[in-house]
């Protein structure tokens, strides 16, 4: 049974707290797929938000609440890397 909501659309932050014995690693994996299947315009602040609140909060210390909480830091402040603004000019 998957639990979806307009948060998570494919219910995989959901099932991620389904499966037992899950790692950080494959957190990250369904982190990722998770974001790229949020709606073209969906920002993902509020919905790491409301999805901290949701699992996160009751399940302090399972692996994906880590990875949610880092990702909301990492949405906090982008940081550029590199292309052709970051060179020296003459």
């Amino acid at each position: 049974m998957k639990s979806r909501s307009d948060m998570d659309p494919k219910g995989l932050i959901f099932e991620a707290y389904q499966i037992e014995d899950i790692g950080a690693a494959e957190c990250r994996s369904i982190f990722l797929d998770w974001a790229l299947s949020l709606p073209e315009g969906r920002e993902t602040g509020p919905a790491l938000r409301h999805l901290i609140a949701q699992y996160a909060e009751p399940a302090p210390d399972h692996p994906m609440s880590g990875v949610l909480r880092d990702g909301l830091t990492s949405v906090a402040s982008p940081q550029r890397r590199g292309g052709w603004r970051s060179r020296p000019r003459n």
